[in-house]
């Protein structure tokens, strides 16, 4: 018979890998609420026209998972979850204390071609201010990303926060002759640069309807790096991150525009010094997204990051501690046949005391059970034979050490628990 494989573009999830999701899921938890954000989270599936109210035709025609339910409706799976998040304050905006602070984790789909860094079946942190509009906000949202590094131990020369703001790359090419017609032509060239070889990406772009003169002059602005200072919203912004700590993260980048349709100011993305990876997270000002979707005008920023990119960010910088997949520290053997139930009660016991223990449930030789608890990392063996069950005791051998102690078993999980802790 032939074996079935995964869906392609989506991954499978085997111990070690979901300790390392818990892990930067606790990660992500403690970044988020140490500056006050709720956690929520929405449906997986969506109405199609959700997406198509703002997120752009390439989301919504080639980028989504789409398909007709049973009652005619065009559905999809979730891509993102910004227009969620829309959606829902939309419905209790009126309700809502101000400024809304939420964050979420969750798996989201996206039919792209399956690469390093990027997969189908993705996991991603999305955090949002909504209901305050200032620089000061977009900072946050920033720092928020920001510390998120820190914590996981990717330093400022690991990894830069580049910002940019929408409203002044349009001045900036009105200046050049491309007018509000053009901009989103610009936008969608600008948001590909850094995907193409420079030559390829000069001729796509004359291709697609740029003189040569407009091709120059838009490099030369893609070039200038001081050109933040003639913003006074970045201005506030980066003294903003300079007063939260995190300025060292923090740089102007005139070539980070975003690809979604619905962002209208500040923009900005996390990247690796190196340039080896995509971006590990990106986001910015939507300040018309919730009116989009039917609501009244609520302003936000926000950001969202894969699991895919941080973890291979995370691997090129050595930075993932050793992460324990196993959560039993104990096991149980089971000396013979006549000693098997006496030994299923011990483990309940020591569940009871509140550890977490594995039982070995075949009667197989002894060293063949402690060669299973070590390879599973395992700390402790407890042993119970017809002596002990004699004596009214248990044997607990301290797999680190090779030392074993014969313990009165109403003392045995205690001193289980003292070894694990010392």
């Amino acid at each position: 018979m032939q074996s079935i494989r995964p869906v392609k573009g989506t991954r499978d999830f085997f111990p070690e890998d979901m300790a390392f999701r818990r892990w930067l899921y606790a990660k992500i938890q403690k970044t988020s609420e140490r500056f006050g954000y709720q956690e929520y989270d929405g449906p997986f599936l969506e109405r199609l026209d959700l997406y198509a109210a703002k997120s752009g035709d390439e989301l919504v025609k080639k980028q989504s998972f789409v398909f007709e339910d049973r009652g005619g409706e065009m559905v999809a799976l979730r891509p993102e979850l910004t227009p969620s998040l829309a959606r829902m304050i939309a419905t209790k905006s009126k309700v809502l204390p101000r400024p809304i602070r939420w964050w979420s984790f969750g798996p989201f789909w996206r039919y792209e071609r399956p690469q390093r860094g990027r997969s189908r079946e993705f996991f991603q942190w999305n955090i949002d201010l909504l209901g305050i509009e200032s620089p000061e906000a977009d900072a946050e949202i920033v720092a928020a990303g920001a510390e998120f590094l820190r914590s996981v131990g990717l330093s400022p020369d690991a990894v830069k926060i580049l910002v940019n703001d929408r409203m002044l790359a349009e001045s900036q090419l009105d200046n050049i002759g491309i007018g509000p017609e053009r901009h989103p032509l610009a936008f969608r060239l600008i948001d590909r640069r850094d995907r193409m070889p420079p030559e390829k990406w000069a001729d796509w772009s004359l291709e697609e309807g740029l003189s040569l003169g407009e091709l120059e002059q838009l490099q030369g602005l893609l070039d200038d790096r001081e050109a933040w200072r003639s913003s006074a919203p970045l201005q506030r912004l980066f003294e903003a991150t300079d007063t939260l700590g995190v300025g060292d993260y923090v740089a102007f980048d005139p070539t980070v525009i975003r690809g979604l349709d619905y962002y209208t100011g500040t923009v900005f993305e996390a990247r690796d010094a190196a340039g080896n990876f995509r971006a590990i997270f990106g986001g910015g000002r939507y300040d018309d997204l919730v009116s989009a979707v039917g609501g009244d005008p609520v302003p936000g920023t926000g950001i969202a990051m894969g699991d895919i990119v941080i973890r291979l960010v995370l691997e090129q910088y050595d930075a993932i501690p050793p992460l324990d997949a196993r959560p039993a520290k104990v096991l149980v053997t089971t000396f013979d046949e006549g000693t098997l139930m006496p030994a299923l009660q011990l483990t309940t016991e020591f569940r009871v005391s509140g550890l977490e223990v594995e039982w070995y449930p075949v009667a197989e030789k002894l060293t063949k059970q402690l060669k299973y608890a070590n390879r599973v990392g395992a700390r402790i063996a407890v042993i119970l034979g017809p002596d002990e069950i004699a004596a009214g005791t248990v044997t607990i051998r301290d797999l680190r050490s090779g030392e074993q102690q014969s313990i009165p078993r109403g003392e045995a999980a205690a001193y289980a628990k003292a070894i694990l802790e010392a």
